[in-house]
């Protein structure tokens, strides 16, 4: 058994659905951190971020959450666990605000 720690970034430059993180084949990650950070001077910015099993069923995790201008947020308050395949996926209401970190142990 392999453990690896590691970081995934994005920085939200569209409004689209983006995928933030992919459990690998095999393998089981313990996420630990979402930070979101906004770096708008003046406004805020909402994040919606979802959680996509196997079979492509949508869990919302973070609805619409508001992050204040110039702040960073830390959404997780207890460590998450995904299984092989699952995915992260994270949603701006706003282009070119939002950058996202997410800090995760892999088990495999």
């Amino acid at each position: 058994m392999a453990d690896l720690f590691l970081n995934k970034k994005v920085d939200l430059t569209t409004t689209n659905n983006t995928s933030l993180y992919t459990v690998p084949v095999s393998t089981t990650a313990l996420v630990k951190s979402i930070l979101v950070s906004n770096d708008d001077a003046s406004n805020a910015c909402e994040i919606t971020v979802t959680l996509l099993n196997t079979d492509d069923t949508v869990f919302s995790l973070f609805k619409q959450t508001d992050v204040s201008a110039k702040t960073t947020v830390e959404l997780l308050t207890h460590p998450l666990v995904m299984n092989e395949d699952e995915e992260i996926k994270v949603q701006a209401e706003n282009a070119n605000d939002l950058h996202v970190v997410l800090s995760a142990l892999e088990i495999s």
